[in-house]
């Protein structure tokens, strides 16, 4: 499934502080296992629901981060894992115990620019001491509630606290192309159907356009890259056309000039990635050298086809393009990257499969060693010759 954009809100602490209590007293709902014994819950758990006061989002919670052994390990390099797609954290101690779990926890939070508030849990069995309080407050710059599960009253300022940690931006309503399209203006999607598509259904970009393009009160036409030329000829000429990056050569040379033209990769790229740094380091492909390795990023895992675009078609068309031996390397769905600095640039795909906190963290990887970084339509739109042109439907407006 795809990430969800609503903000992703995970619940950090020690085994058996309460985590999965307070899920459950947050949602209303038995949806997190309760166990007096540490250690229940061993891997990161998600779940899609509303909090009264927030709205729709989605809490993770997460393995001890004091679990033990080589399980424990595994479990706590998951729980921190998580701290890469989250838009807000909430740690979790009891008994005042605060020492270097949390401490480790926090200083990743703060290299992640993870917004957190502290929950001094069960605090009906041992009240948060004050001079704890202080410390937390002064030296790590955050709030600290005193809470407890078996106090209905304590979840009111929890929510409170937790709307102001929460970023603005995780509940701004995001628009693929809002700002581009004008109401009532007519819209195609071209959207070829070969071994890549999915059989009997859309991919997900093409049916998120087509959603965003009826909330943003346009005429929506769907068709396949062979009937363009038809509609183009015998139908009212549309505000833009969005393509699948794969057919931008085939189609490019269909679309009139005047027509504005751009891929539902560069409109993911916009609404999910580092847009800015994708557009200022596409033309490093020109400048691509014989040994240099590029790396390929996926967001999802899937089976490969010989239509594959990111493990066939794009490094296929690198080579053509530069007339250089370049060397290419592949990451899916959300493995680790090591030694970022050995390769001469990083090409991400249009990140469907993502949050756009995970893609960011991913990406600047590679922006803060000033390698870099693209997108695949970006990419495919520059190695074609037209990457000014799908570029100008974001610089209009």
């Amino acid at each position: 499934m795809a990430k969800d954009l609503k903000p992703h809100i995970g619940i950090f602490g020690r085994r058996n502080c309460g985590k999965s209590s307070l899920i459950n007293l947050l949602t209303g709902q038995d949806i997190a296992i309760v166990s007096d014994t540490a250690g229940t819950t061993t891997d990161p758990v998600k779940k899609s629901i509303e909090i009264f006061g927030i709205g729709p989002c989605v809490l993770i919670d997460t393995a001890g981060i004091d679990d033990v052994g080589d399980l424990g390990r595994q479990r706590i390099e998951k729980t921190m894992k998580v701290l890469e797609e989250i838009d807000c954290a909430v740690l979790v101690i009891t008994g005042n115990n605060f020492e270097e779990p949390e401490k480790q926890l926090i200083a990743r939070m703060k290299a992640l620019a993870v917004p957190f508030f502290i929950v001094h849990n069960k605090a009906d069995q041992e009240p948060l001491l004050a001079v704890l309080k202080a410390m937390i407050e002064q030296n790590y710059g955050t709030k600290i509630l005193d809470f407890s599960v078996q106090r209905k009253d304590d979840i009111a300022p929890l929510v409170e606290v937790l709307k102001k940690t929460i970023p603005e931006s995780a509940y701004q309503k995001v628009s693929l192309l809002g700002g581009i399209i004008q109401p009532n203006e007519v819209v195609v999607l071209v959207c070829p159907v070969d071994a890549e598509a999915p059989e009997g259904r859309l991919i997900l970009p093409q049916v998120m356009a087509i959603r965003d393009v009826l909330d943003n009160e346009c005429i929506c036409v769907v068709l396949k890259e062979t009937h363009l030329k038809q509609y183009l000829e015998t139908m009212p000429k549309p505000a833009l056309i969005v393509t699948d990056s794969q057919v931008f050569g085939f189609v490019s040379k269909i679309v009139p000039p005047e027509i504005p033209l751009t891929s539902f990769s560069i409109v993911m790229a916009r609404l999910r990635g580092d847009f800015d740094n994708y557009v200022k380091g596409t033309p490093h492909l020109s400048e691509l050298k014989d040994g240099d390795t590029v790396l390929l990023l996926e967001s999802c895992t899937h089976h490969s086809t010989c239509e594959d675009i990111g493990r066939v078609k794009l490094p296929r068309m690198i080579l053509k393009f530069t007339g250089k031996a370049i060397n290419f390397e592949y990451v899916a769905g959300l493995s680790p990257i090591s030694n970022p600095e050995k390769y001469a640039m990083a090409i991400q795909c249009g990140g469907c499969m993502s949050t756009r906190k995970q893609l960011i963290n991913r990406t600047n990887l590679f922006v803060n060693q000033g390698i870099p970084i693209s997108n695949y339509g970006m990419a495919l739109a520059y190695m074609n010759g037209i990457f000014e042109r799908v570029m100008e439907p974001f610089r209009q407006k």
